[in-house]
């Protein structure tokens, strides 16, 4: 058992109430994470869960660093240049959408508010979105276009395009279909 900042204890019960809590927001979605629901399913005190966490929201935290951790390894493959550039892109996408889409249902709003105030979260997803543009554009398949900016305006449309799909509750399939027709518009009007 080690001592946290604050003096709180990071131990295997601190894991333990991590675990539980992501299988009720798996389960039933973030919105039904709660200490008293957390510590009625361990059989133990509140006193066990404050020792280790100041509120729900550090636990809830915790829980999304991990699906995000998830999500960005989906991101993590190169291009071997067998594959079309534009089916890599569309393919690395699609599975971008899918690994998040069904997380960001789990965390539905908690999640979208986390990720509008992340900026470690933003920086790593448009650096990696800024490799496969300058990918592009120095092998020749997309015109000379400021990749800062088309990184960030990709990482804007991934985003919205998801939030939107899950609010608007549309099944998965749904949710690839108009995705991919958006995508291919838009890297329709990129090819150089």
């Amino acid at each position: 058992m080690k001592a946290e900042k604050g003096n709180l204890i990071s131990d295997s019960i601190s894991d333990e109430i991590v675990r539980i809590a992501e299988e009720i927001a798996i389960k039933d979605g973030a919105k039904n994470v709660n200490v008293s629901r957390i510590i009625s399913e361990m059989g133990v005190t509140n006193r066990v869960f404050y020792n280790r966490f100041h509120n729900i929201g550090e636990v809830l935290e915790r829980v999304y660093s991990r699906a995000v951790s998830e999500m960005k390894k989906s991101l993590n493959s190169e291009y071997d240049r067998k594959t079309q550039f534009f089916e890599y892109v569309m393919d690395i996408s699609v599975k971008v959408l899918i690994n998040t889409y069904d997380v960001k249902k789990e965390f539905s709003q908690y999640m979208f508010e986390f990720d509008s105030h992340s900026e470690e979260n933003r920086i790593w997803w448009t650096n990696q979105i800024k490799k496969i543009i300058d990918e592009a554009v120095a092998n020749g398949h997309i015109k000379s276009v400021d990749s800062d900016m088309l990184s960030y305006a990709i990482w804007c449309f991934f985003r919205g395009y998801n939030a939107d799909a899950v609010n608007r509750n549309l099944s998965k399939e749904e949710a690839v279909r108009n995705f991919k027709f958006g995508l291919e518009c838009l890297i329709n009007g990129l090819k150089a």
